[in-house]
């Protein structure tokens, strides 16, 4: 088959992905009259460019979240929401930083803090912890690298967090279910859970425009979350809501 043929059976796909937001290999290699083998090799390829999240079976759509570019600037609501969860560290703590864009605003407030110890499974993260004047002890998890996370997942990550054991872990959230916990759009959640596991405390950053957020994957039930800090968007009726769930609830100015 030609390259130009390639070319324009993966540009319909993403067309009809973009549309209906998942398609399946066995429905693809009917329409295109190819072999599964063939789609495959098409998904794979539209996934390693950026363009959609591979799936048994077949594939489905970004989410936004994904597709909006990432920049360095923190907003300030992140900002606020570090600062609250600043305010739980004390020195020589040993802690867990989680990958994730509100997660990474807690980096510059560390500067204070004396005798850390600090886990990551992202390079930015720990690339971050380098440029402080007071730089901790940087831990990094290892394993297999996810380009949608950006950051270390899999099996060999979860048995290197099993080795030791922390005082907090901080994470982030795609969206809150008030009934279950915290949700993502990430199928890899077998390393938070770890994370959660090995820490004594875990912290949930979050923006107050995730809570509701109807996400397929339950990450951490409210059983294994402790704190949930998040900014002063929320009404009342979440507010009362989120508590039943017996955690501590911050809301950041």
């Amino acid at each position: 088959m030609s390259k130009r043929n390639t070319q324009q059976r993966r540009h319909t796909i993403i067309t009809e992905l973009n549309k209906i937001g998942k398609v399946s290999v066995e429905q693809l290699a009917n329409q295109f009259n190819t072999s599964e083998v063939t789609i495959r090799k098409d998904l794979s390829a539209l996934e390693t460019s950026g363009l959609l999240l591979r799936r048994l079976g077949g594939a489905i759509s970004l989410p936004s979240e994904i597709i909006e570019p990432k920049s360095k600037k923190i907003s300030k609501r992140k900002l606020a929401i570090a600062n609250e969860a600043i305010k739980l560290i004390k020195d020589h703590y040993r802690i867990i930083i989680d990958s994730g864009r509100t997660t990474s605003a807690l980096v510059k407030q560390l500067e204070d803090k004396k005798g850390l110890i600090v886990m990551t499974n992202s390079l930015g993260i720990a690339s971050d912890l380098r440029e402080l004047e007071n730089e901790p002890v940087i831990l990094m998890t290892g394993g297999t690298w996810d380009p949608h996370s950006e950051a270390f997942q899999g099996q060999v990550a979860e048995q290197v967090l099993r080795s030791y054991d922390f005082d907090q872990l901080f994470i982030g959230a795609d969206g809150i279910d008030i009934e279950r916990g915290t949700t993502t759009f990430n199928e890899l959640i077998g390393l938070s859970r770890v994370m959660a596991e090995v820490s004594r405390e875990v912290i949930v950053m979050v923006e107050s425009d995730k809570i509701a957020r109807k996400i397929p994957n339950l990450e951490l039930p409210w059983q294994k979350i402790h704190t949930l800090i998040t900014d002063d968007g929320l009404s009342e009726e979440v507010k009362t809501q989120l508590l039943k769930q017996n955690i501590n609830l911050v809301i950041a100015k």
